[in-house]
């Protein structure tokens, strides 16, 4: 049986469910779902699609920073949207966020995300 820790930080929202922000398990990390909440206020950031996509990956990063690793960790990467003419913003944000090389990645279209967000990530990293 792998070792197994949950990983928490107060760097990012709270969970709104009956889950955990990450599960490590040996030198692998799930990360949950971040949809674009304020980790202080656990609200929706104001703003445009651009502010809600900059806010999921501050939240991811800061998981990540939680489990001893960083973005560049990132071997698979899930991003959700409820539009997908909101790609290439996705995509620009991203590059932002995260080097080459990258992880693998799926960007999947979906009608309707927790709280009313217009995207979501979550991922897998190996440290």
């Amino acid at each position: 049986m792998p070792n197994k820790a949950v990983i928490h930080t107060e760097d990012a929202p709270q969970a709104i469910g009956t889950y955990s922000q990450a599960v490590k398990a040996s030198d692998t990390v799930y990360l949950s779902g971040q949809i674009p909440l304020d980790p202080s206020t656990m609200t929706l950031v104001e703003g445009d699609f651009r502010a809600q996509a900059v806010q999921v990956f501050k939240n991811l990063e800061a998981v990540c920073k939680a489990a001893n690793g960083t973005l560049n960790d990132l071997v698979k990467l899930n991003i959700y949207l409820t539009d997908l003419n909101n790609f290439a913003i996705v995509n620009e944000v991203m590059g932002e966020f995260i080097k080459e090389p990258y992880p693998a990645r799926a960007a999947i279209g979906v009608s309707e995300l927790p709280k009313g967000s217009l995207v979501e990530a979550d991922g897998i990293m190996v440290i």
